[in-house]
């Protein structure tokens, strides 16, 4: 039975994990370190840790993989056929990448969205579908070879979460079909075609705040595209509003964007750019719990008045 380590995280790789250990024998996890969670700050493992120490699995966590030599020798003595990653979150050294072939489960259809938020990034842009591609690691990012590819289409009410969930299965399911066919040299992989590779970084702080001159559609690509993290947000009065769901409306307006341009008891509607309108559905105000406009709008939104804008 072939031998496998596998590097991942969060709960996106763990069908991942869980799938190779019935087929594989899989001798090592490499994950991230525990990390504080919530406002308490526990002290919590990654939900591939835990999947791995249920499996009786020895897991290992550097804080940088490349850097820690005991956890490199470590990995050369349990002798991996191949190495496994998904959504790891860690750049491998070229000495992690001598100790055997490293096959990646990327969340995009490379070479679109390289880089480490390509399921955000891919709905932000209004994409109609995404994938999933399993390559081979090389030193530059998501820029290897590729084994094998399938596609899952965007739906207008898919967020990030349900995607992840759509493209954890999905990879899970190409991974074990192509695996066979690469252990017994039946694949020729693909090389990018480096002109056409876009890339997804990480979300900033800056990205998450919306830009009102954006259409209506463009906002609520944007509003998914971070729920349901790290969820967009608006200022208003000096005050953040996450913004957890919005509709594009099909209405034209001439008020400038960022305008409130209705304010009902069960309606609160913004202007945008090129004259789009958006309705705010369900928001999240400064030091309150997410709700919906009709309970907002009859309890603190009492007090907005149509004419009103949010901070630029």
């Amino acid at each position: 039975m072939k031998k496998i380590v596998f590097m991942g995280t969060p709960e996106f790789a763990v069908p991942i994990l869980e799938s190779l250990i019935k087929q594989y024998d899989v001798v090592g996890v490499v994950t991230q370190p525990d990390r504080p969670v919530g406002r308490k700050r526990i002290l919590t493992p990654s939900p591939v840790k835990v999947a791995a120490e249920h499996a009786h699995i020895p897991v290992l966590q550097p804080e940088r993989i490349g850097k820690d030599t005991e956890v490199i020798q470590t990995l050369k003595n349990l002798a991996p056929d191949v190495m496994i990653t998904a959504a790891f979150g860690q750049f491998l050294s070229e000495d992690i990448l001598d100790i055997a072939p490293v096959l990646n489960v990327h969340a995009s259809l490379l070479p679109k969205y390289r880089g480490g938020a390509p399921v955000h990034e891919a709905i932000i842009q209004g994409e109609k579908e995404t994938g999933v591609t399993i390559m081979k690691t090389v030193k530059q990012m998501d820029a290897g070879p590729i084994l094998s590819q399938a596609i899952s289409p965007i739906t207008k009410s898919d967020d990030v979460g349900t995607m992840f969930d759509k493209l954890s299965q999905l990879g899970r399911d190409l991974l074990i079909d192509t695996l066979p066919d690469y252990f017994d040299g039946k694949i020729t992989p693909t090389e990018q075609v480096e002109e056409e590779a876009t890339f997804s970084p990480n979300i900033t702080k800056e990205k998450e705040r919306i830009d009102w001159n954006q259409t209506a559609t463009s906002i609520d690509c944007q509003v998914r595209g971070m729920r349901p993290w790290p969820v967009a947000h608006t200022m208003f009065q000096g005050q953040r509003w996450k913004l957890w769901q919005v509709t594009p409306l099909e209405e034209h307006t001439t008020q400038k964007p960022g305008t409130l341009i209705e304010c009902g008891k069960q309606v609160l509607k913004v202007a945008c750019g090129e004259g789009t309108v958006l309705a705010i559905d369900v928001l999240q105000p400064a030091g309150k719990g997410k709700q919906t406009i009709q309970n907002f709008m009859n309890g603190a939104g009492q007090h907005l008045k149509e004419g009103v804008t949010f901070d630029e």
